[in-house]
């Protein structure tokens, strides 16, 4: 038995709470990480506010509620999901929202494999789905776009934005213009493992292309903390991009020399292991991250469905040896 195999299937047993941390990372802007969990964010205007990104239940999003109530009462308008990975919006009943927004290719993704992913997720990470019987079912955009859109709270504008795929195919983020800060969903992480497992791997560095003309002041990212100063963003951004083209570049290599999947994951390893194994759910990631990147480099641009019983399959490949 390997050291990844002893630590069970995925994050099944990581059990540990962690510790949430809600700070202001430009004016009325608040971001609300735990330590390689998945974040949301609240950004608040005159006359309401937004949530981006859900949590995964009803019962997680109400200690986002909470937060939300220490620094303002006003009511919370619009939950905007960055795309459509259930621990990211299975919690979205809870806010009372008046719109659920999305883009279009978000609400295609979830009629096309919400649900599969919704039982892979749960099967990977149950300690992320707390009081699971909480959750209504699926989570349905409201409001949808294609390209661009903005939300208005009084005077103060929400810019949403595709600006390419990356994470997934109906990635979006979040511009508010006057603050100069990009809620980037997991499009960017900091020193936390990008999952890759429904990615578009060729294309995401050219997204980070695009958020990195905004030039934040500060980044809300999917996971790990909150990026205040240019600087910062920028480490966050050049980080996520090494991640996501160093697991490529290996895939695309081991497919070019006919190696097989098991194969791949000894390259990817080879490549990645000592720059990255220090972050959060790195191990968890890797072998779906490794079977996405296989896939794209062996023709598969559009990314397999994961199942709960695809999940344990790859997993028992490629954990075994």
């Amino acid at each position: 038995m390997t050291a990844t195999t002893a630590k069970g299937f995925a994050s099944t047993t990581d059990l540990a709470e962690k510790k949430v941390t809600f700070s202001e990372i430009g004016p009325d802007l608040y971001a609300f990480t735990a330590e390689g969990d998945p974040n949301s964010a609240v950004i608040v205007g005159d006359d309401g506010c937004i949530v981006f990104d859900a949590q995964a239940t009803p019962a997680m999003a109400k200690s986002v509620i909470a937060r939300v109530r220490t620094v303002t009462d006003k009511p919370i308008r619009y939950v905007v999901l960055s795309h459509y990975h259930a621990v990211r919006v299975l919690g979205a009943s809870a806010y009372g929202a008046e719109n659920v927004v999305a883009s279009q290719e978000t609400r295609r993704l979830v009629a096309e494999r919400g649900q599969q992913d919704w039982d892979s997720e749960y099967g990977r990470f149950p300690r992320l789905f707390r009081d699971a019987d909480s959750i209504p079912g699926l989570t349905w955009p409201t409001l949808t776009f294609e390209g661009e859109m903005s939300l208005y709270l009084g005077r103060r504008e929400v810019r949403l934005m595709q600006l390419g795929a990356g994470h997934t195919s109906g990635d979006i983020v979040a511009w508010v213009p006057d603050a100069e800060v990009m809620f980037s969903g997991d499009l960017i992480e900091y020193h936390s493992a990008c999952y890759c497992g429904d990615a578009h791997l060729r294309e995401w560095p050219l997204t980070l292309n695009e958020i990195r003309e905004f030039n934040p002041k500060a980044i809300a990212p999917g996971r790990g903390d909150a990026l205040q100063g240019i600087d910062t963003a920028r480490e966050a951004i050049a980080m996520t991009r090494d991640f996501v083209t160093t697991l490529y570049g290996a895939a695309e290599l081991s497919v070019a020399k006919g190696r097989n999947l098991k194969e791949t994951m000894a390259a990817a390893r080879e490549a990645m292991d000592q720059k990255f194994s220090s972050f959060a759910i790195y191990e968890h990631c890797l072998p779906f991250n490794v079977s996405r990147a296989f896939d794209e480099a062996s023709g598969i641009d559009d990314p397999v469905i994961w199942t709960a019983e695809r999940d344990r399959e790859m997993w028992a490949a490629l954990q075994g040896g």
